[in-house]
């Protein structure tokens, strides 16, 4: 039997509809032997029966969030092909529940996206991290100009790169991101760099802290 595909770490239900749940398929993990999955799948009955709602060849999911006021509204971080370039990697939004999708994140061919989170308290502050990476048969290569930490605060639809104020300079790496469910205001960001390693910022991501 082929294994065709696991699913994204986060299965989110949102608050407004229990009955809906969205499923990114793919790992995000690009080890040798690593796997892919065919996009998105929604089911609409609590898991009961599933439909597949697109992003086919984004082929490795790292993280699927859902509005928690809007069902229709999602957003994915798609970290594309593992083995090689691909223009299907980056944020992904749907404002209709997966009828359509609009890429609303997007560094190069190289880079995907491999996080993307809601403040708990504001659904329009999204962070996002973009991670350039390649997987090869004989090499893995991770980190390159096209990784870094991002935030929106029109839930997704246009964003802006967070870099200096005390974010590790020079090459980046695999990046993840929350916000604290006490604090908005506090986020973490988990950073892979020569001088990486937790970060924290108490103002909404405009300065940062390094953890020891």
């Amino acid at each position: 039997m082929t294994r065709r595909s696991r699913p994204s770490a986060r299965l989110p239900s949102p608050a407004s509809n229990h009955n809906i749940i969205y499923v990114g398929t793919g790992e995000a993990a690009p080890r040798g032997d690593i796997t892919y999955g065919d996009g998105v799948y929604k089911s609409s009955n609590g898991g009961k029966t599933w439909n597949h709602v697109g992003l086919e060849d984004t082929r490795q999911i790292g993280a699927l969030i859902v509005d928690p006021n809007n069902p229709d509204v999602v957003l994915v971080a798609a970290l594309g092909h593992a083995f090689g370039p691909s223009a299907d990697r980056g944020v992904f939004r749907t404002t209709d529940g997966g009828k359509s999708w609009t890429k609303v994140l997007y560094q190069d061919e190289q880079t995907g996206a491999i996080d993307v989170t809601f403040d708990p308290h504001d659904a329009n502050i999204v962070y996002a991290a973009m991670w350039q990476v390649r997987r090869q048969p004989w090499n893995f290569s991770s980190g390159g100009r096209g990784s870094g930490l991002f935030r929106s605060t029109d839930g997704g639809v246009t964003w802006k790169r967070l870099s200096g104020n005390g974010l590790p300079a020079g090459i980046l790496g695999r990046i993840h991101v929350s916000v604290s469910g006490a604090d908005s205001r506090r986020v973490y960001a988990m950073i892979e760099a020569a001088q990486g390693g937790l970060f924290r910022s108490d103002d909404g991501g405009g300065h940062w802290q390094r953890h020891q």
